[in-house]
C-alpha cells in the first residue's frame, strides 16, 4: 500500500519485489519505438492561481496577483490555436483555487459560476466552437468535479509527480500523494482517457521513482484509462535552484518506466525540458502536446522546439514522426479510427465502455473539409501506436 492512499479510498498495490526488480532495469533492457508521435496543440491558461505552493513551480501566482481568463480570451487563444493548425486546447491549471484567492473567487461569482470547474465547462465548449478539442489538466479532483468536466474533453490529465513526501511540496497548503492517486482512481472509474507522470529531480530516490511507475501501472491495470506517461525532469527556473536530473538518471528512470508500463501506455518526455534526443532509445515512444502558438505556460523560459527539431529527433533515432490526437486512438469506436489501425483497443473501446462523450464523437466525425483537422490527423499524420 501506498503511504496515506488509503485516506483517499484508494488501495494502490506496489509490491517491495517489484520495486527490487524495476531498480534493476537500465536502458539496454528496453527497446527502442517503432515510431514518435506529437501533438499539436495550444496552452490557455485559465487560471494562475493554485492552493499548493510548490518549492519548483513558477506558474502559481499569489493571492491579489492570480490571474483568470475570460471566455473572450479563451475564445481569441483558441482561434489563433486552430488557425495555425492545432488539434488541441491544453486548459493549464493551477490546483482548485483556495479560500485566500478572494478575487478568483468573485470573479467567477461574477460571471456566474460557483466553482472553477463550472467555468472550465464552458471554457471547453468554446474550444470545441473554435474546431480544438480540449485536454484539460486542474490538478487534483474529485470524482464530482471530474464529472463536470468530462463530457466536453478528449482527454484529461494530471501528473503524479511522486509518491514520496518531499520537501518540494512545501508549506502548509502541500501536495500529497493519496489525493494525486485519487484523481488518477476517479479517472478510470469515470472512464476518462488520462495522461499522468512522474516529475524527477524534486527530492524523491530512486526506490520512489519506481513506486511512483508501478502505483500507475497497478491503476491502468484496473481501469485500462492510462494513455501516456510523461517523466519529466525538474527545471531551474526563478523559484528552483536545486539542480536537474543529469542525463544517466534520465536516461535510466525513462528505461523504467518503458519496462513497468504496459505496452500500450506511451512513454512521453517534453522535448523542451529534457534532452529527448538521447532517450529515445529507452523507449520513448511520444514528444508530447507542441505548440507553434503559445509558450509553455508551466515553464516559460523553455521554448518549445519548432516542427523541424522534432523531425530531427525522429531522423537521429532512425525512426517516423506522426502528429496523433490528444486522445489516443486506441480509445476510438471503430467507425472514427483509421483503417490500419493495429494497436491494442481500451478496454470496451467497441462495446460497454465509452471513453469519449457524444459531444466529442460529433466533433470527431465532423467533415474535415468544414476546417477541423482532426479527421486528416487520423488519416494521415498518426504514426502507428501501440
Amino acid at each position: 500500500m501506498v503511504s496515506g492512499a488509503s485516506e483517499y479510498g484508494v488501495d494502490v498495490a506496489v509490491e517491495e519485489g517489484a520495486v527490487d526488480d524495476l531498480l534493476q532495469v537500465s536502458p539496454s533492457d528496453v527497446d527502442a519505438p517503432p515510431a514518435l508521435t506529437f501533438s499539436r496543440n495550444v496552452f490557455v491558461p485559465l487560471t494562475t492561481a493554485c492552493r499548493y505552493t510548490c518549492t519548483y513551480c513558477t506558474y502559481f501566482d499569489p493571492p491579489g496577483q492570480a490571474e483568470l481568463l475570460s471566455l473572450e480570451e479563451v475564445r481569441e487563444i483558441c482561434r489563433r490555436g486552430a488557425d495555425a493548425g492545432c488539434t488541441e486546447a491544453l486548459f493549464t491549471f493551477g490546483d482548485d483555487p483556495d479560500d485566500r484567492y478572494t478575487e478568483i473567487h468573485a470573479q467567477l461569482e461574477a460571471w456566474g459560476h460557483d466553482s472553477i470547474h463550472t467555468y472550465l465547462r464552458e471554457a471547453c465548449k468554446v474550444a470545441l466552437e473554435e474546431g480544438l478539442l480540449p485536454h484539460a489538466n486542474p490538478g487534483d479532483q474529485t470524482r464530482e468535479q471530474m464529472s463536470e468536466v468530462a463530457d466536453v474533453n478528449a482527454s484529461m490529465g494530471v501528473m503524479l509527480e511522486t509518491t514520496a513526501e518531499v520537501g518540494a511540496h512545501a508549506g502548509p497548503r502541500r501536495k500529497v500523494p493519496g489525493q494525486r492517486l485519487r484523481t488518477l482512481q476517479n479517472a478510470g472509474e469515470l472512464d476518462v482517457a488520462f495522461t499522468t507522470g512522474i516529475l524527477v529531480g524534486i527530492g524523491e530516490n530512486w526506490r520512489d521513482r519506481a513506486e511512483s511507475l508501478l502505483a500507475i501501472r497497478d491503476l491502468h491495470e484496473r481501469y485500462d484509462h492510462i494513455q501516456e506517461v510523461i517523466v519529466q525532469p525538474v527545471v531551474e527556473n526563478e523559484r528552483w535552484s536545486g539542480g536537474s536530473p543529469d542525463l544517466a538518471t534520465m536516461r535510466q528512470v525513462t528505461a523504467m518506466a518503458r519496462a513497468a508500463l504496459p505496452e500500450e501506455v506511451s512513454v512521453q518526455v517534453p522535448p523542451n525540458l529534457a534532452p529527448a534526443k538521447d532517450l529515445i532509445d529507452c523507449g520513448v515512444d511520444d514528444l508530447g502536446g507542441v505548440s507553434p502558438v503559445t509558450d509553455d505556460h508551466i515553464n516559460p523560459e523553455y521554448t518549445w522546439p519548432a516542427l523541424r527539431e522534432l523531425e530531427e529527433i525522429a531522423a537521429s533515432a532512425g525512426v517516423p514522426l506522426g502528429e496523433r490526437l490528444p486522445v489516443y486512438e486506441r480509445f476510438l469506436p471503430s467507425g472514427l479510427r483509421t483503417d490500419g489501425f493495429d494497436g491494442r483497443l481500451a478496454d470496451g473501446a467497441d462495446g460497454d465502455r465509452e471513453w469519449i462523450s457524444e459531444t466529442i464523437r460529433d466533433a470527431l466525425a465532423a467533415d474535415d473539409a468544414a476546417g477541423n483537422r482532426y479527421r486528416t490527423v487520423l488519416r494521415d499524420g498518426a504514426a502507428p501506436q501501440a
